[in-house]
């Protein structure tokens, strides 16, 4: 069965290479997936897609055209995938949905505890000889109010690390966590998470209702000076909203992982050109923003779980028709 595998990087490579242990025929190519790269799949049976890939129905006709059957991809996330034309087109979705709980929940807490400490601004001082301590002032977090918005597997672990800082567990999801919930977790809507927080992270998938969760007309619900961390997907906040917010005080400090525009810049190496991204660009300017660039899930544990399960669905189905974990329209409903 071949297999063409876009947005590939040497590291992608040295996982997914046992696909052909599990008789799979990988083609590998560096080129994001889009209607400039899509020819590259005409001949595979399925492709193998990154968070970044366009998957629009202009791109899945050319697909089906091309006798693409499975499309997998190898991340948790598919809103990048027209999932109502993947059907209408006969095209089976597949994802990853959990590959390493821990790797983002504790990419997570390093973000907010090197944001509060300074850790990124004091590093660069000392190497340059400055050891003043001026504008490095933090805050314990010990008795400051934690708000998790997306309560699932990340959240669960991100919530078992903050109780260890002995910080108060706030909650809002679809559904209450029983583990959350044992860890004294509260569970409130979403102005109260809101109003109460300190510390205010972002851990849900992005669907119609958390588009823009963050943006201009909820921006005065926060809690002055709220420490604001983005882990989940980019569009969960509007940065033209973010960028007011941190300019009049309402956001205190905002810590990201992801960014709604990320498409053209994460994932590749940018030093020796101009950031065309005006937005991204004034973000990188405040001192009190800490950004990295799409890498919470970036452990080796992940990676293999990653290819693990990609190989798996890819490989079941081969056998049998079916993925071992597809994405339907129904998931666009919240029932997936």
């Amino acid at each position: 069965m071949r297999v063409t595998i876009f947005s590939t990087k040497p590291y992608d490579r040295h996982f997914l290479d046992r696909g052909w242990q599990a008789g799979l025929d990988l083609q590998y190519c560096e080129a994001r997936l889009s209607l400039e790269t899509v020819a590259l799949a005409e001949g595979s049976a399925a492709i193998c897609a990154f968070v970044n890939d366009n998957l629009s129905r202009p791109v899945l006709e050319r697909l089906a055209d091309y006798g693409v059957q499975l499309i997998a991809l190898r991340s948790a996330g598919f809103n990048n995938v027209d999932l109502v034309a993947a059907e209408e087109l006969g095209l089976t979705v597949a994802r990853v949905p959990a590959y390493s709980p821990h790797a983002v929940a504790e990419h997570t807490m390093a973000i907010i505890l090197a944001l509060n400490r300074k850790i990124h601004r004091a590093y660069n001082r000392v190497r340059e000889g400055n050891f003043a301590l001026d504008g490095l002032l933090g805050f314990d977090l010990q008795g400051k109010t934690f708000g998790i918005v997306g309560t699932g597997k990340i959240g669960a672990v991100l919530a078992r690390i903050v109780t260890g800082f002995g910080c108060r567990l706030l909650g809002h999801d679809l559904q209450q966590n029983p583990d959350c919930l044992a860890l004294g977790m509260t569970y409130v809507e979403r102005e109260e998470i809101f109003r109460e927080s300190d510390i205010l992270s972002l851990n849900c998938p992005l669907t119609p209702d958390t588009y823009h969760m963050i943006r201009s007309d909820t921006l005065p619900l926060l809690k002055p000076g709220v420490m604001l961390i983005n882990t989940s997907r980019g569009a969960v906040i509007d940065a033209h909203a973010a960028i007011a917010g941190l300019k009049d005080g309402t956001i205190g400090s905002l810590g990201l992982d992801v960014y709604e525009e990320e498409a053209d810049l994460f994932f590749e190496d940018l030093s020796n050109e101009m950031l065309r991204d005006d937005v991204f660009a004034r973000l990188l300017t405040f001192p009190n923003v800490l950004i990295t660039g799409h890498q919470a899930f970036f452990t080796h544990e992940a990676l293999e779980a990653i290819a693990d399960t990609t190989i798996g669905n890819i490989a079941a189905f081969r056998e049998t028709g079916r993925p071992l974990h597809a994405v339907t329209v129904d998931f666009l409903a919240g029932k997936g």
